[in-house]
């Protein structure tokens, strides 16, 4: 049986970045912000999606993930962005937000130069994953775990990366506080990269 191209080997992840459509600052409010900490644990949960590393920024969630030969990256990816559609339209409309009409006129029509079905996208299309083999490219992976926690430096939210709540970066410096995300963390081992028990 030949192996579906969107299922990687076990030992597989992929960089992964969902980007709001128009790079609309949407995720400002905490209940929005909330929805995608909520959504990634039930894929976590009830997908058995690890997510190894994560950082929700304002406009674009990033993600280092890995799904196994049972649920592809492709069904993930689309899994939740229509998921998490449907939770944060309806946050929206029950949010007192003052860009609330300009946000839904925005998204409803980029849902119809989509012809797609839905009537109301709020996530683009295309995720461009990078797929990275965690036995093999472990100095790859690193660099990419890093350059998720330091966006909120690089836009002078935080000093440090392990001061922005919405990451994992606090996962990965040791400390005692578990982050928002049941994240399955990396570190370097003897012969590659370990996997550790979720938080």
């Amino acid at each position: 049986m030949t192996r579906n191209k969107q299922n990687a080997p076990v030992d597989a992840c992929y960089y992964l970045t969902f980007n709001v459509i128009d790079w609309v600052s949407l995720f400002t409010r905490p209940l929005y912000k909330q929805i995608v900490v909520d959504s990634l644990n039930y894929f976590i949960l009830v997908k058995g999606v690890k997510i190894y590393a994560w950082c929700l920024m304002t406009s674009h969630l990033h993600l280092l993930a890995g799904t196994d030969d049972t649920y592809s990256m492709a069904n993930f990816e689309r899994d939740f962005k229509k998921f998490t559609t449907v939770k944060l339209l309806a946050a929206i409309e029950s949010e007192p937000d003052l860009r609330r009409e300009w946000m839904l006129r925005l998204f409803e029509e980029y849902g119809k130069s989509l012809k797609k079905i839905e009537k109301l996208s709020i996530w683009q299309n295309c995720s461009s994953p990078v797929h990275i083999d965690c036995k093999q490219n472990d100095t790859i992976l690193r660099q990419q775990i890093a350059s998720i926690h330091e966006d909120p430096v690089k836009d002078g939210i935080v000093d440090l990366p392990e001061s922005y709540l919405f990451s994992s970066a606090g996962d990965y410096t040791g400390t005692l506080i578990k982050g928002l995300v049941q994240v399955t963390v990396l570190r370097q081992g003897v012969t590659g990269i370990n996997r550790l028990t979720a938080n």
